[in-house]
């Protein structure tokens, strides 16, 4: 008798385990008739690229156009507008002389597929530079200019020529940003003493507000609608000083912007030699971003816009965290939590199309891009691509990492994900520990539970970015990460990466209105999942 007792005991004991195993860690429930409000689109605001002569390129062109009918993006902001390669600026026996058009080519171009530009005014023309000192292999000179006048009537000849040929509504439309991280001396004044930051940063200052405004004169010359600001810092400086001065000195300040990383490092990186390592802190970078909102909150300018024109994992053009799938659901976490503190986070940067340390040799190096160089995308494309593919009403969700969404046709969407920080810690460089294959661990089962549907029939697609799932690092790396990519190995990595549903089914919604799915979760896993009336 004891014998079956115990037999009995152990069958319920595994069938205890199993249910156990399989029940869902997690329920993302949601029902069509709980709605939050209009789906923010900020994520899609604005996103990053290089430098402006990069833009004349053809390949350049033909990724942006893609990101920008994929993931939305509506703005593009980029260095190096007044450039010597982009010709805008000489002077005959010392009078000025302006020539616009490649900026033309470029900002007709992003005019041609419905995108605007966020201008960066900078870095200074060399023959009106006060100084040689220059930054990046394309030599963006970061001096003062050596005349103000001459400056303040450039920008008002810019800006004004802008007017002329797209319309002062629509330039109304644009964002003019002084200059990009003029708190570090490799963006600003050269540093040439080399001074320690303590006696360089308040000298450093004190300029850039004046360059501040005088470039704001010469945008408001033109139209006092146009949106001027700054101060375009790295890693959030400077805003409490740039807030003061235009308070104390009637200086407008349209905007604020700044720029932050999720690094325990430093801010400059121009060849990307330097190891990385990434924050451990799940709120890296929200808290900056509401630590700024509400600086400005508090300021004489609390109605200022605040907009992100750079952020990332990683602030080095050669950090492989950018072409890990880890970035996927990292960037969805911060969209989330961010939410309406700032009016943009600029992606840092679309494409690998990106020189500041000079054309870079292998097909997946590290660089900042949504795409690489063959426009293969990586897991941090499909974030914004699935954030794009979001309807327009958000329903009310309880899960802290998921949006759920539906649109006009009556389909819903809902994006949800895993965000598991696996980085070892100080010790470990960036570049060392995301170069090597990082395989990620289960996680607790998702149970997608949708109410309040139509009864009827119902396509049900779900797409995955994870490990080996649309992560083309991986592919890569499986292929033995060659250094030069043939044709062939380009369509294996295309096909690794196509963002193809790995579920496509017909289900029947009954009377009860209900849709309950489990999806298998891995660490930094995101899915996709889109239900669409039949």
């Amino acid at each position: 008798m004891i014998r079956p007792a115990i037999s009995v005991l152990i069958a319920l004991l595994s069938v205890a385990y199993v249910a156990a195993a399989e029940a869902p860690g997690r329920v993302i429930a949601a029902d069509l008739g709980r709605v939050m409000g209009p789906t923010s689109r900020m994520p899609e605001f604005c996103v990053g690229a290089g430098r402006a002569n990069e833009g004349l390129r053809a390949d350049w062109q033909r990724q942006l156009r893609r990101v920008h009918a994929e993931c939305g993006f509506r703005y593009i902001r980029f260095h190096g507008l007044f450039c010597d390669d982009m010709g805008v600026y000489f002077e005959e026996k010392g009078r000025p002389v302006y020539n616009w058009q490649y900026v033309d080519e470029l900002f007709d171009f992003l005019q041609s597929i419905g995108m605007k530009p966020f201008v960066e005014l900078g870095f200074m023309p060399s023959a009106l530079a006060s100084g040689p000192q220059t930054i990046f292999w394309w030599r963006g000179n970061v001096t003062p200019p050596k005349d103000y006048a001459k400056w303040e009537a450039f920008i008002a000849a810019f800006v004004r020529h802008c007017t002329e040929r797209y319309g002062a509504d629509e330039v109304r439309s644009w964002y003019f940003e002084v200059w990009n991280e003029p708190n570090l001396d490799g963006f600003w004044m050269g540093n040439p003493a080399k001074k320690p930051f303590a006696e360089w940063a308040p000298a450093a200052r004190a300029e850039y507000f004046k360059l501040y405004e005088s470039s704001v004169r010469g945008v408001k010359s033109v139209d006092s609608a146009y949106r001027v600001g700054g101060p375009a810092t790295a890693g959030e400086g400077w805003i409490d000083e740039t807030l003061a001065f235009c308070s104390e000195h009637k200086v407008p300040l349209d905007f604020v912007s700044t720029h932050s990383y999720a690094t325990m490092s430093g801010y400059l990186d121009e060849h990307g030699d330097a190891g990385t390592v990434f924050s451990p802190d799940r709120d890296a970078i929200t808290a900056g971003v509401q630590r700024v909102r509400g600086q400005i909150d508090r300021s004489p300018f609390p109605k200022a816009e605040l907009h992100y024109t750079e952020w990332s994992s990683s602030y080095t053009p050669a950090d492989p965290i950018h072409d890990s799938y880890h970035s996927a659901a990292f960037i969805l976490d911060k969209m989330r939590n961010i939410g309406a503190a700032a009016d943009s986070m600029s992606y840092w940067t679309f494409t690998d199309i990106f020189e500041e340390p000079g054309p870079r040799a292998t097909p997946f190096h590290g660089g900042f891009g949504l795409l690489n160089y063959q426009d293969l995308p990586k897991p941090s494309f499909f974030a914004y691509k699935f954030l794009h593919q979001l309807g327009d009403t958000q329903l009310a969700c309880a899960d802290p990492a998921s949006f759920v969404c539906r649109d006009k046709s009556g389909a819903v969407q809902a994006l949800f994900w895993d965000f598991t920080i696996t980085h070892p810690g100080r010790s470990v460089h960036n570049q060392e520990f995301y170069k090597a294959d990082q395989p990620s661990k289960p996680a607790a089962t998702a149970e997608l539970k949708l109410t309040g549907l139509p009864s009827g029939s119902y396509r049900l697609l779900a797409t995955k970015v994870g490990y080996h799932a649309n992560d083309v690092q991986s592919a890569w790396r499986d292929l033995g990460s060659p250094a030069q990519l043939t044709r062939a190995q380009v369509e294996i990595l295309r096909k690794a990466a196509a963002g193809a549903p790995v579920i496509d089914e017909r289900i029947e919604i009954g009377a009860d209105g209900a849709c309950v799915r489990p999806f298998a979760m891995r660490e930094n896993d995101v899915w996709f999942v889109e239900l669409r009336p039949l």
